[in-house]
């Protein structure tokens, strides 16, 4: 359930992407094509507090270089990916699991 939740995030995610291009129309083209968010620009579009508690929790008693470069990394790739490949393989692991 996890995985299929995770999987229509990142699908909503890369609409919403689309949707801003094809808004945009020549703007966006002129500027570089397709645009994909990053998963901490959604992240903090959607809850800016949470992406900030995060933080400062997994430096101060998780550890620093948890965030900087492991987490920082992972935000900074389109959050389509970040949404989908993770729902895509414990959609995987479900299937194999009941078979």
């Amino acid at each position: 359930m996890i995985g299929g939740v995770l999987l229509l995030a990142g699908l909503a995610a890369l609409g919403w992407d689309l949707w801003q291009w094809s808004e945009m129309g020549s703007q966006m083209a002129a500027a570089g094509g397709l645009h994909l968010s990053a998963a901490g620009e959604l992240w903090y579009r959607l809850h800016p507090g949470s992406l900030n508690l995060t933080q400062a929790v997994v430096q101060r008693y998780l550890m620093p270089e948890l965030w900087d470069p492991v987490l920082l990394t992972v935000l900074l790739w389109p959050a389509a990916l970040v949404l989908a490949v993770p729902g895509l393989a414990l959609l995987a692991l479900g299937s194999l699991r009941r078979s």
